[in-house]
Order: C-alpha cells, then structure tokens, then sequence
C-alpha cells in the first residue's frame, strides 16, 4: 500500500506543472489531497523535514481530512485488490482480530 502512495507522490513531484509558473500568473498554491499525498509518504519514510513541510502546505483541518480520504481509499483500493471487504482490511492494517 504504501508503495502506490510513494508512487503516486514521486510522481506528483515530477509534474511538469510545477515547474515555473507563466509570467504574468500567480504560482498554484497545493491543495488538500496533494499536502495529503506529500504527508503521508514523508510519515512513511520517517521524513521529518518532508512531514513539516507539507503540514504547512494547509491548514490542519484540510491535511486532516485529506488524510482520511487517502485512508478510505487506500483501505478500498487494498479490499478491491484482495477480494475482501473494506472493514476486513482496515482491521488486518491496524493488527485487529478478524470479526
């Protein structure tokens, strides 16, 4: 799982467009889901320096639920790919019993 997230950023990183913005234009502030994606990936790698840096990206309130929409669809993705329910694989990340 937490290889298709640290994809899925480095490819965000590679984006052309987040090179230089054109003249004239205001540069592209980063949205909830991209500071999420950045987050995330930093926490797995035990970045610090990245983790600080996307936390300031947003607000505390957006990096949040980011967070938990990659959560949700990352559990989805994860049960899609197993077979399985979405409650199952939730309870085999966090190391619960099965119901």
């Amino acid at each position: 799982m937490f290889d298709m997230i640290r994809e899925y950023a480095a490819r965000l990183g590679a984006s052309p467009r987040r090179g230089g913005t054109p003249s004239g234009s205001k540069p592209r502030g980063h949205n909830l889901f991209e500071a999420a994606a950045a987050y995330v990936t930093a926490r797995a790698r035990d970045d610090q320096d990245g983790v600080e840096e996307a936390s300031s990206w947003v607000s505390p309130e957006a990096l949040s639920f980011g967070v938990g929409e990659l959560a949700s669809r990352a559990v989805v993705a994860l049960a899609r790919e197993r077979s399985t329910t979405p409650r199952a694989v939730a309870r085999d990340l966090l190391g619960l019993p099965a119901d």
